[in-house]
């Protein structure tokens, strides 16, 4: 693993500071001065003079509201960090302007790609309701694996709820789930997050937030590798 990364991963800096850190030579690898684009193994003893130390890092469920932006854009319209009274944290999980739900807000810039990479398959829940009524073939066409644009395809676990709407379990983002409908002939009206791993939405209030803690945190983390 590259030096920049390993020290990301143990909190002790982002990469484009550890890179810094070493072009300064503050960063001894078994005891000799590292290099830029090193690896470096797990027995190898890694230190950063000057005493460093990991984040006290934080972490919030967020309810992102119907028509928020994740972060600025053109229309400049109030985005989430505009709109929670947190300093230092960042969303993670993209989701559309135009769907609502969970988001992870944190100071922790590990799980960025860990959460946001389909390559880690980490499943993503969704409640679902569509302008038409839905086909009686949609579960089992849906549950026997979709590919749009030539991607992985996609087998996710689907629950019917209404004529016109369903749960939707998906590993990875949910930037297809518009080009599945339409696979159907069929569009989506609302699109709610409900969970991502084991964080759950709830009954948390459009734009108000609470702290992922304790047990529910351990068990987050751990499905990361953390």
């Amino acid at each position: 693993m590259r030096i920049n990364k390993y020290l990301a991963l143990k909190g002790l800096a982002t990469r484009r500071s550890a890179d810094d850190l070493i072009r300064k030579k503050a960063v001894t690898v078994n005891g000799r001065v590292a290099v830029l684009g090193e690896k470096v193994n797990a027995d190898d003893a890694v230190e950063v003079r000057g005493g460093a130390k990991p984040a006290n890092y934080v972490y919030y469920a967020y309810h992102k509201p119907a028509g928020m932006p994740v972060s600025a854009d053109k229309k400049n319209a109030k985005d989430i960090l505009q709109s929670v009274q947190l300093k230092g944290v960042f969303p993670v999980g993209a989701l559309d302007r135009d769907a609502s739900g969970l988001i992870i807000l944190t100071n922790d810039r590990r799980i960025i790609d860990r959460l946001e990479n389909p390559k880690y398959a980490h499943p993503k829940r969704y409640v679902i309701t569509t302008r038409e009524p839905l086909r009686a073939n949609f579960k089992d066409k849906m549950e026997a694996g979709i590919s749009i644009g030539g991607r992985p395809t996609v087998t996710p676990i689907v629950k019917i709820l209404d004529p016109d709407r369903f749960a939707i379990s998906i590993a990875g983002n949910a930037y297809s789930l518009g080009s599945m409908l339409a696979l159907f002939q069929n569009e989506v009206k609302d699109m709610v997050r409900t969970g991502i791993l084991n964080i759950e939405l709830n009954k948390l209030a459009p734009n108000s937030h609470r702290p992922i803690s304790g047990e529910e945190l351990s068990v987050f983390l751990k499905s990361l590798g953390l």
